[in-house]
């Protein structure tokens, strides 16, 4: 990302995050609201640390010279397995004032330009998902629903499910958001008898496919497919709902074996890079989510920001792709990892 538009970010972002030139929760430790992780924040680290101890067999003796990107992810081409995670909040996480409908704008916006997508998120006060409907209904997206109780639930996934999104995903991790509970408007976890009958709901509109994020166990990606998702996220909220959680790369390589390509995996955790995203392709994602970074670049650039640093993602993920011998997604296995 042009350090422009960090710049314009360090000085939007001021109280919320610092733009560090490595986002790792070191310096924002407990800002929730905010950009930082929970408690000790130690969950955000563990995040980026379980990325950092994975390094990659290097090699240059194989005939692949220009590796291809493009993926499939729920039936939708894809030009990079990378998207822009689900977040909203930007007047109270990212930046005072910030206009939430210009975030999520660029940041559909930006990964539309890129062939990629971006995912939408849910909350309170009512402009979120009044934002992301609008932009929804301009671009293509994936819209995540948190797992109220009662009417508001239906009423919020009818609403996303009018602009015919790529799919619909419910981060049933949000149960435990602090900000939420601030605001009076707690969520609680969700039964598998429930999550069946909202999966099936969605599925009778057009066949949507549905997405469950906030996975971190074998166990609970079972679940996830006997309720009939379609994919989950591996993904522990960026450290923000539970303390001491492990990283997300350190839990992905054996719920990857339980779920055995039966659905989609997608996982989220300390992205910094193309090489990040080629790792957590290894162990077993068919695509990577990002979400701090991609803040950072919608608040400082714009739809051009966004489209600019997944641009770079991508150089990248094709570089470090054509340094360890992988001519396409299909065709990445763990064997690239260096294990001692």
């Amino acid at each position: 990302m042009s350090e422009d538009f960090r710049a314009n970010a360090k000085q939007l972002m001021q109280g919320f995050c610092r733009v560090c030139p490595i986002c790792n929760g070191r310096a924002c430790i407990g800002e929730v609201p905010g950009m930082g992780g929970l408690g000790t924040a130690a969950s955000f680290h563990n995040n980026v640390a379980a990325l950092a101890k994975i390094t990659l067999n290097m090699s240059a003796l194989h005939g692949v010279t220009a590796p291809k990107t493009n993926t499939t992810f729920l039936g939708t081409e894809l030009k990079m397995p990378i998207l822009a995670a689900p977040i909203g909040g930007a007047q109270f996480n990212m930046s005072k004032g910030f206009d939430e409908e210009a975030y999520i704008e660029a940041v559909l916006a930006g990964c539309e330009d890129v062939g990629s997508l971006g995912c939408t998120g849910d909350g309170v006060p009512a402009f979120i998902i009044d934002a992301a409907v609008k932009s929804l209904s301009q671009h293509k997206g994936i819209p995540f629903i948190k797992p109220w109780e009662g009417k508001e639930l239906y009423e919020k996934i009818d609403r996303v499910l009018a602009c015919k999104p790529v799919a619909v995903g419910m981060d049933v991790d949000a149960a435990g958001l602090v900000t939420l509970r601030k605001m009076g408007r707690p969520v609680a976890p969700m039964p598998v008898s429930t999550l069946s009958e909202v999966v099936s709901y969605v599925h009778k509109h057009n066949n949507t496919p549905f997405i469950v994020k906030g996975i971190m166990t074998p166990g609970d990606a079972e679940k996830a497919i006997t309720a009939g998702a379609d994919a989950i996220v591996v993904s522990n909220h960026g450290g923000r709902i539970l303390d001491h959680c492990p990283g997300t790369a350190d839990v992905l390589p054996a719920i990857a074996a339980v779920v055995h390509k039966r659905i989609q995996i997608a996982v989220d955790g300390g992205v910094r890079s193309g090489t990040d995203v080629l790792k957590l392709l290894a162990l077993g994602a068919d695509v990577v989510l990002i979400g701090r970074p991609v803040c950072v670049a919608s608040v400082g650039g714009g739809r051009e920001g966004v489209k600019q640093y997944f641009t770079t993602l991508n150089q990248q993920l094709n570089q470090a792709m054509l340094l360890t011998g992988v001519e396409n997604i299909t065709s990445i296995t763990n064997e690239i990892i260096y294990h001692v």
